[in-house]
């Protein structure tokens, strides 16, 4: 809103010129963001703990997680949510339909995961939402969304399927674009849900990826850019970048709060919803593929889980001593902040190999 108010004045004042630059409004949200979590944190901190919002453990997690990490205050999505919608609504292009299909996809995933939070506080357990109405759930959320987007998009090319490492190697997915989007938005959304298990595990890797994208969002809405690279051209689609910057700052001031030891987590609330939006970039952008490329290690927590689940049901025995597999290492004897560290350096690489996929093609 404040970006469309200062265009009115460009013509009188000239410096207002640098407002029209992606590159100048993606740093802008990302120090907006920023601020704001670091401002309201603290305040929410007290709030949430005065209130007894607080973190129900997993009995069936590591044992010294009852004693460190009981008490503190969860919901902490709220917080990152703020800062990253507020950043949006003041730089971002509301007339682009991708910045509003972002906010779409974090808004309804966010409430979805304030839901679930709030039963898990009103109730002591970590049970929640049961797992049938929340899948179902994020289908008619991912459904809607992408058929409103699909709807309205002015590319013709949207359905198509790219794959890094290629320049030709296209699929046009049809009509199965739409659950095939679905299924990205809501693998994206899970699988960061069940990353954040650890302090800062999840907030890392996510700001890496959002990092990621925000640099593949821009050159995708470049012309000059994307022909260099040779990657779909999507006008509009850099404005996206503006998204994935108010990300960044939103998880950064969360981290200050979340590094070990947290004093609050973002829970389902900020899990799914940063999952879910990170999903929808990714759809936006045309790299479904690079996305789980550079957010691999929330696709190796999510695998591991469906192995576990998949082992126990044919076999009756485990793989992992405990999934998802950063709970395996815990039980295994590492230590927390080693776990934490070393996957943030798997998600490091990652980030490198995807974004040299924009240029091995």
């Amino acid at each position: 809103m404040l970006y469309q108010f200062l265009l009115n004045f460009i013509d009188t004042f000239g410096f207002l010129n640098v407002f029209k630059y992606i590159t100048f409004r993606t740093g802008l949200a990302l120090f907006t963001s920023l601020i704001i979590v670091l401002i309201i944190g603290g305040p929410f901190i007290n709030f949430f703990s005065n209130k007894k919002i607080l973190n129900p453990i997993r009995d069936d997690g590591p044992e010294d997680h009852i004693v460190k990490k009981i008490g503190t205050p969860t919901m902490g999505g709220v917080i990152i949510l703020f800062g990253l919608l507020v950043s949006v609504l003041c730089w971002g292009d509301l007339s682009n339909i991708s910045v509003l299909f972002c906010i779409y996809i974090s808004i309804s995933f966010g409430l979805l995961g304030a839901l679930d939070d709030y039963k898990k506080i009103k109730y002591n357990n970590s049970s929640g939402i049961s797992s049938k109405f929340k899948i179902l759930s994020q289908i008619f959320l991912a459904v809607l969304g992408v058929s409103f987007f699909v709807y309205f998009v002015d590319y013709q090319n949207i359905t198509n399927l790219y794959f890094p490492f290629f320049k030709n190697l296209i699929i046009n997915l049809g009509w199965f674009f739409i659950p095939f989007s679905v299924f990205v938005i809501i693998g994206s959304s899970n699988a960061v849900n069940l990353t954040d298990g650890l302090d800062g595990l999840a907030t890392v890797p996510v700001i890496l990826v959002a990092g990621c994208f925000a640099f593949i969002s821009y050159v995708t809405g470049n012309i000059v850019f994307s022909d260099y690279l040779q990657i779909p051209y999507i006008e509009g689609t850099g404005e996206v970048s503006i998204f994935c910057g108010a990300i960044i700052g939103s998880c950064l001031g969360f981290l200050w709060f979340n590094a070990p030891p947290a004093k609050i987590f973002m829970g389902d609330t900020g899990s799914l919803a940063l999952g879910g939006s990170l999903g929808a970039v990714g759809i936006i952008t045309k790299h479904e593929i690079v996305l789980a490329i550079t957010g691999g290690l929330f696709v190796l927590e999510a695998v591991s889980v469906v192995v576990q689940v998949i082992s126990f049901k044919l076999t009756g025995k485990r793989i992992f001593r405990m999934a998802p597999i950063h709970h395996h290492f815990e039980k295994k004897g590492w230590p927390e902040s080693t776990v934490v560290i070393r996957f943030w350096i798997i998600s490091i690489i990652l980030a490198m190999i995807g974004l040299a996929t924009l240029k091995l093609r």
